[in-house]
């Protein structure tokens, strides 16, 4: 089943400024899906657009269909769709920094506006994911690390009982061994819960090291598109995005769309 699906969608901000010109992708139920590219290229853009914020950015889809679950969400509010299982973690993760741990976890339940016991549990139930966050479950968000906070944005998500989680650029200002944290906690939340993830990241090696299928996107556009495996033995994939030497930063090669049968996770 087919989750999310993207199809021949324009974006446009402030009616002029063009953000993607005539994207398609499908993320499958129970799948990781990698989103690739520069800064610059639409990967927040895309992700914004299928989880209804686009609005608070002055942009609109011009053109194209959005649909979530085999229904057409190109119109709908992010709350609907929050309700619907369809939950952003937005690029640089957006914690409230007064509030604590816990607190900021129970903003996440609030579409489902769920009762006290059930609160409760759902937080317990979080935090028993996450043992850094379980021992600082009353510090202000503000006082967490960077690290710490992308697992509490990660975790605030959870609460919202996802099918479908968006996360952008999870490893912006993150060290390495963080990054390995973060994607591990990815692959883990993937393989014990069954969530579904469509990922926007520039750190490819990552990505592609959890994901099954991959997009790339450059000035708004899908160039490359695959295979996690086939996307990463590509040569200007390499060149571009896994630093093999003489790479530069020149544009993709070709444009053609490879497209293969995503494998049984």
């Amino acid at each position: 089943m087919v989750l999310l699906a993207l199809r021949d969608v324009e974006v446009v901000y402030d009616g002029v400024i063009v953000g993607l010109q005539g994207v398609s992708l499908d993320v499958p139920e129970a799948s990781i899906v990698a989103l690739l590219g520069p800064n610059g290229a639409g990967k927040s853009t895309t992700l914004k657009a299928a989880s209804g914020l686009l609005a608070a950015e002055r942009g609109v889809v011009r053109r194209g269909s959005i649909s979530f679950r085999g229904e057409a969400v190109s119109s709908r509010a992010a709350s609907h769709l929050a309700r619907s299982g369809l939950v952003q973690v937005l690029e640089g993760r957006h914690c409230f920094p007064h509030l604590t741990v816990e607190e900021n976890l129970a903003t996440g339940a609030y579409a489902r506006r769920p009762s006290r016991k059930e609160l409760r549990e759902a937080i317990d139930e979080v935090l028993g994911r996450f043992a850094r966050l379980r021992d600082r479950r009353r510090t202000p968000a503000g006082h967490l690390s960077g690290g710490e906070q992308q697992m509490l944005a990660i975790g605030r998500a959870l609460m919202g009982r996802p099918r479908l989680v968006l996360l952008d650029e999870p490893s912006m200002g993150l060290a390495p061994k963080i990054v390995e944290e973060i994607f591990a906690l990815v692959l883990e939340l993937h393989e014990r819960d069954g969530v579904t993830f469509l990922l926007a990241e520039q750190n490819a090696g990552a990505a592609l090291a959890v994901a099954h299928t991959a997009y790339v996107l450059e000035n708004g556009k899908v160039v490359a598109s695959g295979r996690a495996q086939d996307i990463r033995a590509r040569s200007d994939v390499q060149e571009l995005y896994l630093g093999r030497e003489g790479g530069g930063r020149a544009r993709f090669r070709t444009r053609r769309t490879v497209t293969h049968e995503l494998p049984t996770p």
